[in-house]
């Protein structure tokens, strides 16, 4: 007899998904491996004592929280062994689409006997209309999941391939990669070129994210810092980060501001946004990672795409 087990992007959706009574207890991957440093072996004491380090300096997330939040819900995903179907529900996001590749590494090693199936958003990553999951209707919810696609083998051994890459020490082997067309994850490329564009650019030492603060701290013009960072969430592309990442981000880049009470650049802020100096030398962390390599280890070309090794 089959059973079935959903894993889902976060706790939101995971609530909106039990009132839909499917078939199938529900997981909730509780990580945000976009950010910091990452290794291969998901699931490992090293892989939760690197991501535990990294959420406790820089998000001051405390032991008892990472193990009651993270660790107990990791450790119910173990004791699920008997189901044979298992239905991963990610978005089109960069947030996601790297839980979804390191969710699938894990299920190749400790589930390679099951049927895994994959639901996202319908559309492109860069249209203003795509909606995520958690903002579909019960309706809507219902015929994703009627319509889910089926991971072939060669998908799930793809996608623990890019996970490979993404957590070696070298991100332009994921710039290399041509084939995502011959696999069955339609957000993957977008998500990956928008991590690429998170490397530090030659222009001005700054990466996408942060200078699309700059840009609409500029042109926006919001009159709190609330009312930034309101207007970024909405206007991240691909992203997918939440109000404390960018609080994060907000924090090194505010001396580039003179006030947020109207939000205000300061002249040196107005200058590297425009290109004429950089932020580079002031903003490099030795320690910082994106994946397996160092942020400031590369430079991203804006103008041909393509990721320089310094």
């Amino acid at each position: 007899m089959s059973s079935q087990l959903h894993i889902t992007n976060g706790d939101v959706f995971t609530n909106k998904l039990s009132t839909l009574k499917l078939e199938g207890d529900i997981i909730t991957w509780r990580e945000m491996l976009c950010e910091g440093k990452t290794e291969t072996n998901v699931g490992s004491e090293s892989f939760w004592k690197t991501r535990f380090e990294f959420l406790n300096k820089n998000y001051k997330i405390s032991k008892s929280w990472f193990i009651d939040k993270t660790l107990k819900e990791y450790r119910t995903l173990c004791n699920h062994k008997q189901e044979d179907r298992i239905v991963l529900w990610f978005d089109f996001d960069l947030f996601d689409q790297i839980n979804m590749l390191a969710v699938i590494s894990w299920l190749k090693t400790h589930r390679p006997y099951a049927e895994i199936s994959l639901v996202s958003s319908e559309g492109k990553e860069d249209s203003l209309d795509i909606l995520g999951l958690g903002e579909l209707s019960g309706e809507q919810i219902r015929k994703l999941y009627t319509n889910r696609t089926l991971l072939t083998q060669d998908d799930i051994e793809y996608a623990d391939y890019v996970w490979q890459l993404y957590c070696s020490d070298n991100p332009i082997r994921l710039e290399n990669l041509k084939d995502f067309d011959s696999f069955q994850f339609s957000h993957l490329s977008g998500a990956i070129e928008a991590h690429l564009m998170r490397f530090p650019t030659i222009r001005n030492g700054l990466n996408e994210v942060e200078n699309n603060i700059l840009r609409l701290a500029r042109n926006a013009k919001p009159k709190t810092k609330l009312e930034l960072l309101n207007t970024v969430l909405r206007n991240q592309g691909r992203y997918g980060f939440g109000d404390t990442q960018y609080e994060r981000v907000l924090t090194k880049l505010k001396p580039l501001f003179t006030n947020f009470n109207p939000v205000k650049l300061s002249k040196k802020g107005m200058e590297i946004l425009e290109g004429k100096t950089s932020y580079y030398s002031c903003i490099q962390e030795n320690d910082a990672y994106l994946g397996g390599a160092l942020k400031y280890n590369f430079l991203y070309n804006s103008e041909t795409n393509r990721i320089l090794k310094l």
